[in-house]
């Protein structure tokens, strides 16, 4: 997806503002998509790390200004996602909205809608995923829903294409709805008195009025802003008089009133049926969670993800892309451009050279890296539309509860054996930033991409089966260890582990395409240029004649505490450009019959566990900021080369015959 970042509101250009709002996880980015097309800008909101998606469309023959908000759950806000979008309805003044609801969970959509309903915003209800929800034997009476919220109400299949015309011809006469919920008669005795105190705002008085007796404290900077001390003062002792009122926290109350008003709703529009569990697409749902049939299932999937990434991937495509197109075509051509037309030897070595921008920078991340992204692409797209990841998370969660995550967790760390930079970024999907960092530090630690796997597998396969365990069982022991004492260390709380479980489907080829060429697009746009900046700087070290002094200055550690030989240190510095170059390095040794087998599974063990290449830790300083990005290097380092100093020492002590 073509995107850029810069700090605005996310209302470039000229046309009416819709937005989009909606539960998390209910297809909004799909619809979004389908109104704005495939360019779209992403933005910071003021003030936020939250990022907001905007993008043109022409809606009914006017031009128009989309808005994809976050994930909410509420109005009332409790995280910054909610007060963004709860600030931009506040402060931008929409002109229409579409809240997206996913039909299955009608309830939790129903809390955001009396509440645009209080808010008096005209806006358009379109319950998307109607399809998961047939499945479950879950109908929608959606003339009778229209009929008592009073305001139009579409049904889509977002994934599939479908009701978009129905759901943009509605957004033709929107209107208010006239629904309100009846609060406690205190509650609205209070905010019968606090209503005249507050100034004209694009939300109701008596939404804002609610809000500011529940206790919202995010509305403080926009008071101060608005009302004299005096009224601020006021409102806190209203709100402070009516709490006293209560036992429960207004804010419960309130939205408890809410919800059973959704409830209600909810008894007149919905009826069930019961499921048909006996189709295959079901008992294959089932089969997928089952504590005992659900790993055969896992281990099916893995194998048949590995023979399309790890064989086809980077054997078959990389091999083309890296002997033929770039070894007899691109490379060759490219050098003698070069040496022709550009007299400089400097700039000769800049592009052509040993760790030239062509021919180490382009062929690294398009000859080896892209054609394994590419295909674990599709992998990951074809098990995302089939309902299969969620249930991998289910079947995980205990596990990873060790770490003081929970199941979606595996999500972010599946998607790293394709890419850790692409998974540091998808490590955004878990809800609490202690879970975040966590995901984060074991990716740069213990995941290995899948360029650097291939090599390792291929190294390991030069050795015994005990080999491998050893190797797999020290990688995912330190993976456990480190976490563990991470959710003991890291501050802040994680958060509960709520997943929806989708259908199991057939997935649709077209949408695989589309996922799929967007992650490329975003790989050639964001992750190229961080392997070109890598590679530059590999060459400046070389120039500097840096790099010998680093390689002189790290030989007592590589020789002495990890027992491998001088040459292999090179391979480690090359590492952090990209650790699949490390362990490309690593095998040219031991195909030389440089080292033993013990030295080889050393080697490989600390290589895995080494620092996250350049690519990757830039993202982690985007993503994290550059404090936390140089921590996790400076444990990530001296922890790595412990393991496998630990791990040489005990087989050689032992005398393990490898």
């Amino acid at each position: 997806m073509h995107t850029h970042q810069k700090k605005a509101k996310g209302d470039e250009g000229g046309g009416e503002k819709v937005l989009l709002i909606g539960n998390p996880n209910v297809g909004k980015s799909a619809i979004f998509n389908l109104l704005t097309g495939k360019y779209v800008t992403v933005s910071n909101y003021p003030g936020t790390t939250v990022e907001i998606t905007s993008g043109s469309a022409s809606l009914n023959k006017k031009n128009c200004i989309v808005l994809d908000t976050p994930g909410v759950n509420n109005l009332n806000p409790l995280s910054e996602d909610e007060k963004v979008t709860r600030d931009i309805l506040l402060k931008e003044n929409p002109s229409k909205i579409i809240q997206v609801a996913d039909t299955k969970n009608l309830r939790r959509g129903l809390l955001i809608s009396l509440q645009l309903a209080e808010m008096g915003f005209p806006f358009l209800l379109d319950l998307n995923m109607e399809d998961e929800a047939r499945s479950r034997g879950i109908f929608i009476d959606t003339q009778k829903l229209s009929g008592l919220l009073g305001v139009s109400t579409v049904t889509t299949i977002a994934t599939q294409r479908k009701g978009i015309n129905s759901l943009i011809k509605g957004l033709e006469h929107l209107k208010s709805s006239p629904y309100q919920v009846t609060y406690h008669p205190v509650i609205e005795d209070y905010l019968q008195q606090i209503e005249p105190l507050l100034p004209p705002a694009a939300i109701s008085k008596r939404s804002l009025g609610l809000m500011l007796l529940a206790g919202d404290e995010s509305l403080k900077e926009w008071l101060h802003e608005n009302l004299s001390p005096e009224a601020i003062d006021k409102i806190e002792s209203l709100h402070q008089n009516l709490q006293k009122k209560f036992n429960e926290p207004l804010n419960y109350v309130i939205t408890e009133r809410r919800l059973r008003t959704a409830d209600t709703i909810l008894d007149q529009v919905m009826f069930t049926v019961r499921p048909d569990k006996s189709s295959f697409t079901a008992r294959i749902g089932q089969w997928c969670v089952h504590p005992i049939a659900g790993i055969p299932v896992f281990l099916l999937v893995l194998y048949l993800t590995y023979k399309f990434v790890g064989e086809f991937g980077a054997g078959t495509l990389v091999g083309f892309f890296e002997e033929v197109l770039f070894g007899r075509y691109i490379n060759p051509w490219s050098i003698k451009l070069v040496t022709a037309t550009i007299p400089v030897k400097f700039i000769q070595e800049l592009l052509v050279g040993e760790y030239g921008l062509i021919t180490m920078a382009l062929s690294y991340s398009i000859a080896i890296v892209f054609p394994i992204v590419t295909t674990f692409f599709l992998i990951f797209g074809l098990l995302e539309d089939s309902g299969y990841l969620p249930r991998l998370a289910v079947m995980v969660n205990k596990l990873f509860k060790v770490m003081g995550l929970h199941g979606k967790a595996v999500l972010p760390m599946v998607l790293g054996l394709g890419c850790d930079t692409m998974a540091t970024l998808t490590s955004r999907i878990l809800e609490s930033k202690k879970e975040r960092v966590i995901v984060t530090l074991l990716l740069a630690l213990g995941v290995p991409c899948s360029a650097q796997l291939g090599v390792i597998l291929g190294m390991l396969g030069g050795l015994s089966f005990k080999a491998t365990i050893i190797w797999l069982g020290v990688i995912i022991g330190v993976i456990l260890i480190v976490g563990y004492l991470a959710s003991l260390v890291i501050p802040g709380k994680g958060s509960d582990f709520v997943l929806e479980l989708p259908p199991i489907r057939i997935p649709q080829i077209s949408n695989i395409v589309i996922k799929t060429i967007a992650r490329v697009e975003w790989y050639l746009k964001e992750a190229v240029p961080l392997f070109i900046l890598g590679t530059f700087a590999l060459f400046l070290l070389v120039k500097l004649q840096l790099l010998g002094i680093i390689e002189r200055g790290a030989s007592p550690i590589i020789t002495g505490f990890l027992g491998l030989p001088a040459e292999s240190t090179a391979a480690f510095i090359l590492g952090f450009l990209r650790r699949d170059y490390g362990a490309a390095g690593l095998y040219s040794l031991a195909k030389a019959g440089a080292m033993d087998p013990i030295q080889i599974l050393v080697s490989l063990v600390t290589i895995t566990l080494f620092v996250p290449c350049v690519a990757n830790f830039f993202i982690i300083i985007k993503e994290r900021g550059l404090k936390t990005a140089l921590a996790m290097a400076a444990f990530i380092f001296p922890t790595a080369f412990l393991v496998g100093g630990l791990l040489n020492l005990i087989l050689r002590w032992e005398g393990i015959e490898l």
